[in-house]
Parts: structure tokens; sequence; C-alpha cells
């Protein structure tokens, strides 16, 4: 289960973190801020995104959305969604809970600096009812990802991504 393999993973680094496996849907931002009772912003989606022939994942702020002008000044591409039996076979993680950590092959990951005006984020760990709470610092720092500025915040600018959408 890809749960097992984000905590082995933990474990194997000696990060002290947890999974934490609720018994509620977290699949969806508004869903997993009730279930963990933080803010819809707390909640960092991990999105699986293709610009131009590269495909990686981005993990940003929950009520955040990939803007199309920033993403394409980042990655001179037009962010795409991956299809979800993609994001599952390349993550080996079910949408709505594709989280950071666990996956089954190596990805490049970056993280939005959106993440950073909270103090802990809710990643998913690797299923649709499971989550970990890290520090913004420690997800960049564990993931070894590239912090970028590709988000706006609600009401900022159009979207690829709106949140209460399954994540990726």
């Amino acid at each position: 289960m890809s749960t097992s393999r984000t905590q082995q993973y933990f474990d194997s680094v000696g990060s002290g973190l947890e999974v934490i496996e609720t018994s509620a849907d977290t699949s969806t931002v508004p869903a997993a801020a009730a279930a963990l009772g933080v803010e819809p912003g707390q909640i960092a989606k991990t999105l699986a995104v293709r610009a131009g022939e590269q495909v990686f994942l981005l993990v940003t702020r929950g009520d955040a959305r990939i803007d199309n002008r920033k993403f394409k000044e980042q990655f001179a591409a037009k962010p795409r969604m991956l299809p979800l039996d993609e994001t599952a076979e390349l993550t080996g993680q079910p949408v709505g809970g594709v989280g950071p950590f666990g996956h089954i092959r190596e990805l490049t990951l970056y993280c939005d600096m959106s993440l950073r005006d909270f103090d802990a984020v809710y990643p998913a760990a690797g299923s649709r009812s499971s989550a970990f709470r890290i520090t913004p610092d420690e997800l960049g720092r564990l993931t070894g990802a590239d912090w970028v500025d590709v988000c706006s915040l609600p009401g900022e600018a159009r979207s690829l991504h709106a949140p209460g959408q399954p994540l990726a």
C-alpha cells in the first residue's frame, strides 16, 4: 500500500513524521480540511502536471490555483493536468491521495511558494484517507524540491485546477 511506502520513507530518513489515517475521505481540499480540522489553505495538494515534454509533481496550498501566466513564465509551456490513469501509473497512488512521498518511481517535484504562508501543511500520504503534518521548509528539504511561484490565491487569476476537484 502506498501509505506504507510513505511511512517507510519517513522512518528511513529519521524524520519523526507519522502518516495520519482517517476514517473520512480526504481526496478533495474541503474534505481533507474538514477531516483534519485545518483551513483549506493548509492542505498541500500534489498535482501531476505536464509542461511540454516535462512531467512532474507540483505541491501547492489547497486553496491556490495554477496561474497560467506564471506557470508559462517558469516552465516555458502551458500547464496540463495528467489524466487520472497516467497519474496513478506514475505515482502508484490513487488520484485524490497522491502525496509528495512514496511513489513507485522517482519523479521531479516542485513546491509552490504559496505553501510558505503556513507554519504547517498537510499533504496526502498515498491514499484517499491519509495525510501527514509537516512544515513547508521540511517538505522542501525532504523532497529536494525546487521552490517556484506558479500559483495564485482565490480571486487573483484564472487557473487550471479548482479547489473541490479530486487532487492528483
